[in-house]
């Protein structure tokens, strides 16, 4: 495990809505509270589990604001600035820097399928434009192009490309990223399910959607891991595998926002295209839910 400035457990947080589907900031700062409350590290504002595609950069820029002026600045918020365009992803990143955020997350471009050039370029546009630490996040599945590890060891040797939020399922290329790259760029796994064997490679933690849930187990595994406690984390991993899979049953982040409902946390519905999920699917997270005792 490869020890990171910027922690180890870092939640992508969801945004709330109220009945009228417009943004709850209450809701939204006093969940990140109580994450931090149970040993989150970091908190990320408008990402895919925040449903930034479908969010004004207005209510981006707020959200961020809020969630920024409501913690401690030892608690670190990064702020999803990042899409298909690269000019509205450069303008983007300017307004959450100076909005308050303390680093970025940037996703690869998706639906246009740049090629590796074009990923470095894109990528290197928004590093120049802000002086905030930059954490690439790379999501063949959702985005149909796949960040390969020699352009990332190209872009890691720009000054504020630190990180990586590794989400292919691919453990080779985690592993390819974490022996060609430096000490100082930090490998977070984009899978829950994924984070100790990523740990194992020598990752640094994870960017978590189960932690809205589970965050406190989530934080125990990684420092059992990092203590060398091998069976502790095993069997806090096995312990959590299933709601690990559960959670992404259907489209993230519908099973999160449904299963905090559940157990009380009130996060709202859901912004077109996103609806709330079958009955089965629904059924299947109440059932996980009961049985870990989170009900």
């Amino acid at each position: 495990m490869r020890l990171s400035p910027y922690g180890s457990l870092i939640v992508a947080l969801v945004t709330p809505f109220d009945e009228n589907s417009q943004v709850n900031y209450k809701a939204a700062v006093g969940l990140a509270r109580k994450l931090v409350s149970h040993g989150v590290d970091g908190i990320l504002i408008s990402g895919t589990t925040g449903e930034s595609p479908t969010l004004t950069a207005g209510e981006k820029i707020r959200l961020v604001s809020e969630v920024r002026e409501a913690l401690d600045p030892s608690t670190m918020v990064w702020a999803g600035a990042s899409s298909y365009n690269t000019g509205d992803s450069v303008e983007m990143a300017k307004l959450v820097e100076k909005a308050g955020a303390d680093g970025i997350l940037a996703v690869t471009p998706y639906y246009n399928k740049p090629d590796q050039e074009g990923l470095y370029r894109h990528f290197r546009a928004i590093s120049e434009a802000v002086s905030l630490p930059i954490m690439l996040y790379n999501v063949p599945p959702r985005t149909s192009v796949n960040l390969l590890p020699g352009t990332v060891l190209r872009l890691s040797e720009l000054k504020n490309i630190v990180a990586i939020k590794e989400a292919s399922g691919i453990l080779d290329q985690t592993s390819a990223i974490l022996e060609s790259c430096g000490d100082d760029f930090y490998v977070f796994s984009g899978d829950d399910s994924l984070t100790l064997p990523i740990l194992a490679l020598g990752g640094s933690g994870v960017v978590s959607v189960a932690a809205h849930l589970v965050a406190s187990d989530m934080k125990n595994m990684i420092d059992f891991y990092a203590e060398g406690k091998i069976q502790e984390a095993q069997a806090v991993h096995y312990k959590l595998f299933k709601l690990f899979k559960t959670l992404f049953i259907t489209t993230n982040p519908v099973p999160v926002k449904t299963a905090l409902e559940m157990t009380g946390v009130q996060v709202g519905g859901f912004r077109l295209p996103l609806c709330p999920p079958e009955p089965k699917d629904k059924e299947v997270i109440r059932q996980v839910l009961g049985k870990m005792r989170l009900l």
